[in-house]
């Protein structure tokens, strides 16, 4: 049996997930974040999130030696800020509203969720790094939307 990565990818796109920016600081304090949406949660107890950043990608060395990070879960009217920070060669942080978290990674503003992580471990997966963090902090926007990415291209919630 062959097995077709492109009909494989085409298959995973049909999976409506939410959507993240990951942020930490290198050693030097500067910022780094990233458009990801596979994140998901891992356990409750011990609070434990799970993160994966493409081997390749130019910020996986900062977080990899990132005492903390952060997970900010954008809102539906932050498609600008996911499509900053999922492109190369752009100044993502210039005109990008943010504070220092408790933990000191960056926290983006007015999104719809943020979790302040230590990190835990990571583990090979393939093509990708997974990050597990320990929560330490968390916190939400209940009047939020959330921003959702499906078959390729950002989607909204539809009331019923």
């Amino acid at each position: 049996m062959n097995f077709d990565p492109r009909a494989f990818r085409d298959c995973l796109s049909r999976f409506a997930t939410g959507i993240t920016v990951v942020t930490c600081k290198d050693a030097e304090g500067t910022p780094h974040g990233m458009t990801v949406n596979s994140f998901n949660s891992v356990s409750l107890d011990p609070p434990l999130i799970l993160f994966s950043l493409a081997r390749d990608a130019r910020s996986l060395a900062s977080f990899e030696t990132a005492t903390s990070y952060a997970v900010n879960v954008l809102s539906a009217d932050q498609m600008d800020i996911s499509q900053k920070f999922s492109s190369v060669g752009v100044e993502k942080w210039q005109d990008t509203s943010w504070s220092d978290g408790e933990l000191g990674a960056p926290l983006l503003a007015d999104v719809m969720a943020t979790f302040e992580c230590y990190p835990e471990t990571t583990v090979d997966g393939g093509d990708h790094i997974i990050f597990i963090g320990r929560v330490e902090q968390c916190s939400q926007n209940e009047d939020a939307m959330p921003l959702l990415y499906y078959a390729g291209r950002y989607a909204e919630l539809a009331d019923n």
